[in-house]
């Protein structure tokens, strides 16, 4: 009998819950256990949903629900980022990891409450489930978070539920649920903070200005995506009239609003704080200055591989070897800028993101000049989980790396840096996408042979992945003296195996995945 590779998927997933509940042990790590349960069950019936047809919007096909994959992250996330505000004796971000935690299960919960409502005949045993996990969790919560904490998570269940009707409508195919409860709840998130941040800006004086540029970029996007996805359904894209249209808002909205915003949060002027920033010393513009080469090298990659298609090869999908090429580049960038400089990397991330998406709305929207090239130049590297309008994979690989970088808590680290496993979680995207994934894509495509029960993953590919991993901690070892491991050298072992298992056998994004579940196995 084939063993299900969801069920595989599943128990790792577990593992992992279970090893958060273990090095925590409280209240809302019990709460985890219980939302993993009832997780487990309500998957099943997302996934009938998807096969009959019968769920609410056009999820991305050829892939399971991934709802507990993907709804145990945020409160993951938030029990390990607790624990280390505890160490270090911050009570307010003590408080702000639990927020955290809670509104991931509010999201779970929510998700699979849509559905038990629409599956027919009702699932008894399953409501039966998720009605006791529901009941533990709210009874916590009533318990532990106080009146203006409820609200605020009731603000982003608010946001999450308008963002998922306008998103999952205007972008079919392009997620599975627990893809969209992942990426919209994180947005959901960010814009409820810079939200709160905005009406207290009289308190920010003191605040690191950095930490502003993603949440209004994303808010900024966010708003541009929905405006032209409405717009468009009325009028022509492809026009140089609707073109010029087009760039002439986005001029006016990064200008006229985003800028001031910044000014506002900041209390500085963006471009001359920027100036100085990049500026301020001269690794930052030796770092830049090799960026930029990596940039052209990563052009001339897409052009060479076009030019071979445009000369009548019949070979119309570059390889994954090709693709990897990329998750390379990616680790030359982030790997540097982790060593010598984070501010900096963090930074050139929010920048990237921006431009990504940018393109991404020019080539979906057709938009002139450069809307029908690009059109031409990325549908080379589609992938079968680019199966609706948008091309997300470049940004996924982008995000997976970055968000360690994002999510460190600078508040709840000491000045010598997180102490044991911690030291790595910075380097968590690098380790789970840049060097993991793509050594387990090549030597599996390449040399396997002994695939794992039910996946077209293979043993050799998941085995050199864990060595690498392992020889590519060595070499950060050596290269950043901020990494000091002591004795948890078995815990990053364990940690990089058993996401090395989830990558075998999920068939959601993993270049999302993997790197948040790394980071939440380093940060206990």
């Amino acid at each position: 009998m084939q063993l299900d590779p969801v069920l595989v998927e599943s128990a790792v997933v577990v593992s992992m819950v279970i090893c958060v509940h273990c090095a925590v042990w409280n209240q809302l790590s019990w709460c985890c256990i219980a939302l993993a349960v009832q997780g487990f069950y309500v998957q099943h019936k997302w996934d009938r949903l998807i096969r009959t047809g019968a769920a609410v919007f056009q999820f991305r096909p050829s892939a399971n629900s991934g709802v507990l994959p993907a709804s145990m992250v945020l409160p993951l996330l938030g029990l390990a980022l607790r624990g280390r505000c505890i160490a270090v004796g911050n009570v307010y971000m003590e408080r702000f990891a639990m927020v955290i935690t809670v509104i991931g299960m509010m999201l779970a919960l929510f998700l699979s409450l849509i559905a038990l409502g629409i599956t027919r005949p009702v699932p008894t045993n399953t409501c039966v489930i998720a009605g006791i996990a529901g009941s533990a969790i709210l009874y916590t919560v009533k318990q532990t978070l106080t009146v203006s904490e409820v609200i605020e998570v009731l603000e982003v269940l608010l946001i999450f539920v308008y963002l998922s009707l306008i998103l999952l409508y205007l972008l079919p195919r392009c997620f599975t649920p627990g893809e969209a409860l992942l990426i919209l709840g994180g947005i959901s998130f960010i814009i409820k903070q810079l939200i709160k941040c905005s009406l207290a800006s009289s308190g920010n004086a003191n605040a690191d200005p950095l930490l502003y540029f993603l949440p209004v970029a994303v808010l900024g996007l966010v708003l541009l995506g929905i405006f032209f996805a409405l717009l468009f359904v009325f009028m022509e894209p492809e026009t140089w009239s609707a073109s010029l249209f087009f760039h002439t808002m986005t001029a006016v909205l990064g200008l006229g609003l985003l800028v001031p915003w910044l000014s506002l949060l900041t209390q500085h002027h963006p471009i001359t704080w920027l100036m100085h920033f990049i500026t301020e010393t001269n690794t930052r513009l030796w770092l830049i200055g090799f960026w930029a080469a990596l940039l052209l090298l990563a052009v001339a990659v897409v052009m060479h591989q076009n030019s071979h298609r445009s000369a009548g090869s019949k070979k119309h999908q570059a390889s994954t070897s090709v693709r990897k090429y990329f998750h390379l580049l990616t680790v030359l960038t982030f790997a540097p800028g982790l060593a010598l400089d984070r501010p900096l990397l963090h930074l050139a991330a929010v920048g990237c993101l921006s431009v990504f998406l940018l393109l991404e709305f020019v080539r979906y929207f057709r938009i002139r000049p450069l809307g029908a090239p690009l059109r031409h130049l990325l549908t080379l590297f589609l992938d079968e989980r680019d199966s609706g309008p948008l091309i997300l994979t470049h940004i996924y690989l982008l995000l997976g790396v970055a968000l360690p970088v994002w999510l460190t808590p600078a508040s709840c680290t000491p000045n010598g840096g997180l102490g044991g496993a911690g030291g790595l979680v910075p380097y968590a995207g690098v380790l789970a996408v840049g060097v993991g994934d793509t050594v387990a894509s090549v030597f599996g495509s390449t040399v396997g042979e002994i695939r794992w029960p039910g996946t077209k993953k293979t043993f050799e590919g998941t085995a050199t992945s864990v060595f690498a991993q392992i020889i590519a901690v060595v070499v950060f070892l050596i290269a950043d003296s901020s990494i000091n491991l002591n004795a948890s050298y078995s815990w990053v072992v364990g940690s990089i195996t058993m996401v090395a298992m989830l990558e075998a056998y999920t068939s959601q994004i993993d270049n999302l995945l993997l790197p948040l579940y790394l980071y939440i196995l380093l940060l206990l």
